[in-house]
């Protein structure tokens, strides 16, 4: 069992489900040669993914390509179907970063084939994830800065002001698919800047005034 927590207030969640958002930024969508969507692109991790600050990254052995992918990290507190848009926060308990492992090699090949991704996106370790916020501590979600660094060199610095689909338009298209529930994490999409990682990579992860993250790739 995977939990998350709010320090501010001592809250603890378990997680439920992760969902993630792909192609959500229009520089990371040209940086891999991707068509821009017409709806958001959803895919699902699962809790097992989820390692903390000070962790290790364990890339597969049939990977050669693991990249990573800065992600502001929405904590859904409070169940909810079919929700609109204007009433869409009320459900978030917290902001975090987290940073979407991909096995950049494994998920071409899937792609190319019509397969889905979830080998490339959910192996153990796959989801760095940071202590989050209280909701009420960010003023505007679109209105935050994504930073990410390896080796201490900055590899991705957005905004998420620069989102195709904002949090609440998220929130509100993933309810009518899944039920959210308190404890469901979703991971928003990255800016562009992503890149490989191998052993020994030290990767920082930070979104202004919110969280921070730090893990190490085995």
């Amino acid at each position: 069992m995977k939990t998350v927590s709010i320090p501010a207030n001592g809250t603890e969640y378990i997680i439920g489900k992760i969902l993630c958002i792909g192609r959500n930024y229009v520089d990371h969508i040209k940086e891999l040669g991707n068509e821009t969507p017409a709806a958001p692109v959803v895919f699902m991790k699962p809790a097992t993914a989820v390692i903390y600050d000070g962790d290790q990254i364990r890339i597969p052995s049939f990977s050669l390509e693991c990249h990573y992918e800065a992600e502001l990290a929405v904590l859904i507190g409070t169940d909810g179907k079919d929700i609109p848009e204007a009433e869409a926060l009320s459900h978030v308990a917290g902001y975090g970063v987290a940073i979407d492992m991909t096995l950049r090699d494994v998920q071409d090949r899937l792609k190319q084939k019509g397969l889905p991704w979830e080998i490339a996106k959910g192996f153990d370790s796959s989801c760095p994830l940071s202590e989050f916020a209280p909701a009420a501590a960010v003023t505007n979600p679109q209105d935050l800065t994504i930073r990410l660094t390896v080796n201490g060199a900055e590899r991705q610095h957005g905004s998420t002001a620069l989102m195709i689909n904002s949090v609440t338009k998220i929130i509100s298209y993933l309810s009518t698919i899944f039920t959210l529930e308190e404890g469901d994490i979703i991971l928003t999409g990255t800016p562009a800047g992503v890149g490989r990682v191998v052993s020994g990579d030290r990767l920082e992860a930070a979104i202004s005034g919110v969280a921070r993250l730090a893990v190490q790739v085995a």
